[in-house]
């Protein structure tokens, strides 16, 4: 890390709540409108954005070697909206972009939605799927961390949705801690 310093303090917002939404059990008597998910929670999807009343949040990742600027990440995201669905990078995706995760896709998402920040995890599987999320989910707001902003990627969902980028916590990466472990 070139000598710097990793700062290690963490100061997390308290909630009262262990998980700011429940999953949702009712079905729906229009069957389009459920989804089941890979876990088999049934997940059920308002059939017009704001029907629901909640101000969704969606929000992409790898979240490998899940740490302190990756919570704080999820806690801005979550902050913007009330629900918070995080696109978690599968390894095909992952290693499609030349990257390989420690941790498989089904680890990093048992780990994201163990966080209460986190409401519905979904797979990220290609660059192309962003407007159908959007589209699928019902989605509000799009943020990413500031190193994203301006990517072609992200700008091009403003005709759907808010795009808003979120400021990066000093002194922390996936991409150092590695160099830090191998070093």
């Amino acid at each position: 890390m070139n000598g710097t310093e990793i700062n290690t303090e963490i100061r997390i917002e308290p909630q009262a709540e262990a998980r700011r939404h429940p999953p949702i059990h009712e079905i729906s008597e229009e069957p389009h409108s459920v989804t089941i998910t890979s876990s088999g929670i049934l997940h059920q999807q308002a059939n017009q954005r704001g029907k629901s009343g909640l101000r969704r949040v969606l929000t992409y990742g790898t979240f490998d070697l899940l740490h302190y600027g990756h919570i704080r990440l999820l806690q801005q995201a979550a902050a913007l909206g009330d629900y918070l669905v995080v696109a978690l990078s599968t390894d095909e995706f992952n290693a499609l972009k030349g990257k390989k995760s420690f941790y498989s896709y089904n680890v990093r998402k048992e780990m994201l939605e163990a966080i209460r920040y986190v409401d519905l995890v979904i797979p990220e599987n290609s660059w192309e799927q962003k407007a159908t999320d959007v589209e699928t989910f019902q989605i509000d707001t799009v943020c990413m961390g500031s190193d994203w902003e301006n990517d072609p990627r992200f700008e091009s969902l403003r005709d759907i949705c808010q795009v808003q980028y979120l400021n990066r916590t000093p002194g922390i990466s996936t991409s150092d801690i590695k160099t830090s472990l191998k070093g």
